[in-house]
């Protein structure tokens, strides 16, 4: 009983392990030229040589649609949704995850140790968000694209060279982020 048991519960890994989804997040903003760059041909071709085989993707307020697929043509499975109050639960289920470069979906997304992607939003102009996103990727816990690169991260990306966030020590990296971000410690 116990070896059926067993082998029912491998079968079920290994149905999870071949369902690799990659889950991309607006956040509550829009941001179209995300949408538009993974729903590229390039990208999604990228995403199908990395081994990833469902692309979901939460569109925030945004007005382009991207292409669903069954993903039964060997390609990527593709679905979408706008808003959801789980995104927590996408994330932790997700191989990879694109996002925009919002501080609560970068950190949230980090802390789930998830491997990261964030694409900076050219188009915003205040963007201190961008200088966060590369700072972290300059630390090599994330990766960091625009629309117009997101396809070439993918094809070069090496999730192996990425580190665990937090590290064992977070105190030096929060204190340096701190001041990068212009919070000063007393």
């Amino acid at each position: 009983m116990h070896h059926k048991l067993h082998q029912m519960h491998q079968g079920m890994d290994s149905d999870r392990e071949r369902e690799r989804t990659v889950f991309v997040t607006v956040g509550t903003t829009s941001f179209d030229s995300l949408v538009k760059a993974v729903d590229s041909t390039q990208c999604k071709e990228a995403l199908v040589s990395k081994g990833y085989t469902n692309l979901l993707i939460q569109l925030g307020r945004g007005t382009y649609f991207p292409t669903k697929s069954s993903g039964e043509d060997g390609g990527l499975k593709v679905e979408y949704f706008t808003f959801s109050l789980n995104i927590a639960g996408f994330l932790q289920s997700a191989a990879l995850v694109i996002s925009h470069a919002g501080s609560g979906s970068i950190f949230e997304t980090l802390l789930v140790n998830r491997p990261l992607i964030v694409v900076v939003n050219e188009a915003l102009m205040d963007n201190h968000q961008s200088e966060l996103a590369e700072e972290l990727a300059e630390r090599k816990f994330l990766y960091c694209a625009c629309p117009e690169t997101l396809a070439k991260t993918i094809e070069c990306m090496d999730l192996e060279s990425l580190l665990p966030y937090p590290p064992s020590n977070p105190m030096p990296v929060v204190q340096s982020l701190n001041q990068f971000l212009g919070f000063l410690d007393d």
